[in-house]
């Protein structure tokens, strides 16, 4: 797994931000904050994750100038409209779908839940300068962990100087 210090990787991936499709370049956020959240997960509608993804939505990071946030899913485009519609999710949605992004990151899972080549469950920030902040990731995508790395990210980011809220994620919620 990606560490602090670590040099983060670029990507350009197929994301689903709004109501469009486009391709999100890495670089561009990058560029354009102080600091990206980078959301992973091996596929879409898994409740854990969208706990989390919730969270960081109903904290607010998708609308700030000094913060940028993308989730990174194993799952479509397609599968990632229907997403980020359900749950309202004001950020792009990444359709890492044969975890290119998430290897490089080395956060590939080999198995999960029948599947391979799917991200794992994590959270990683990383600042103007490519500098790994933050990494976390769980044991397996539906641990209920406490506090969860959205959580824990939080002190990064005020390190960072960037003041957001710290999301708390309901594991309990209509997932």
């Amino acid at each position: 797994m990606i560490r602090v210090g670590d040099t983060a990787p670029d990507f350009i991936a197929p994301a689903v931000s709004g109501e469009a499709a486009d391709e999100l370049a890495l670089f561009r956020l990058v560029e354009a904050h102080d600091a990206v959240a980078l959301l992973f997960a091996p596929a879409t509608f898994v409740p854990t994750c969208t706990a989390a993804f919730a969270a960081v939505r109903d904290a607010g990071w998708d609308d700030r100038d000094d913060l940028a946030v993308a989730a990174l899913t194993g799952d479509s485009l397609y599968a990632a409209f229907a997403y980020a519609d359900r749950f309202d999710l004001p950020f792009p949605v990444v359709a890492d779908f044969h975890g290119g992004a998430a290897e490089s990151y080395d956060l590939l899972a080999d198995s999960w839940e029948g599947h391979s080549d799917v991200p794992r469950r994590a959270t990683v920030v990383v600042d103007g300068d490519w500098t790994v902040r933050f990494a976390e990731a769980t044991a397996d995508a539906l641990d209920r962990v406490d506090p969860a790395p959205v959580e824990r990210a939080t002190e990064a980011l005020r390190d960072l100087g960037v003041d957001a809220a710290r999301p708390r994620v309901d594991y309990d919620g209509a997932w």
